[in-house]
C-alpha cells in the first residue's frame, strides 16, 4: 500500500518543530511506499514562492523533502477521469471540494494509495479513499 502525502504533510517536515508523531510514523516506513502528487509538488512551490525566504524554502524542498519520496504521481487520464466522476458525486449531494484536493484524491484513488493528511474532514465525503491523518493519530477507513 502506498501513502500519498498531502502539502500539509510535506510542509510539516520542513517546520523548526515537525510533528513527533509524523516523524515516529515515518521512521518505520520504507521508502518505496512514501509518494505525492503532482498537485502537491505545485502547492509547495507556491507556498514557498509567496515568502520572503522563498529561495532558501524551495532548497529545503528539493534537498529533503523531494529526494525521500519515492515517486511524485501524476495527475493523468485515469485521474482526470475519476476526478470528474467524484467531483459530480459530491455535487450530487450538494457538497464541494476544492480543485486541488479533488485532484489529489483522484490521483489516491486511481494509483489505490492511502492519503496522508491533516484535513481529514475535507476528504471524508469521498467513498473508497482511505485517509488517515498522521500529524494527530487519526485514520478513516471508507
Amino acid at each position: 500500500m502506498k501513502y500519498l502525502f498531502d502539502t500539509d504533510i510535506l510542509s510539516n517536515l520542513i517546520k523548526k518543530q515537525p510533528s513527533p508523531n509524523l516523524l515516529e510514523k515515518l521512521k518505520g516506513l520504507s521508502s518505496n511506499l512514501q509518494c505525492t502528487s503532482t498537485i502537491t509538488v505545485g502547492e509547495l512551490y507556491y507556498g514557498a514562492c509567496r515568502l520572503h525566504s522563498s529561495a532558501s524554502i524551495i532548497e529545503r524542498i528539493e534537498k529533503e523533502i523531494f529526494p525521500s519520496l519515492y515517486e511524485i504521481l501524476p495527475f493523468d487520464k485515469e485521474s482526470a477521469k475519476e476526478y470528474g466522476r467524484i467531483r459530480a458525486k459530491l455535487e450530487e449531494k450538494g457538497e464541494s471540494l476544492s480543485e486541488p484536493d479533488l485532484r489529489i484524491a483522484a490521483i489516491c484513488l486511481v494509483n489505490n494509495a492511502t492519503l496522508v493528511t491533516g484535513n481529514i474532514k475535507h476528504f471524508a465525503r469521498i467513498d473508497g479513499l482511505k485517509v488517515e491523518d498522521w500529524l494527530q493519530d487519526k485514520l478513516l477507513g471508507n
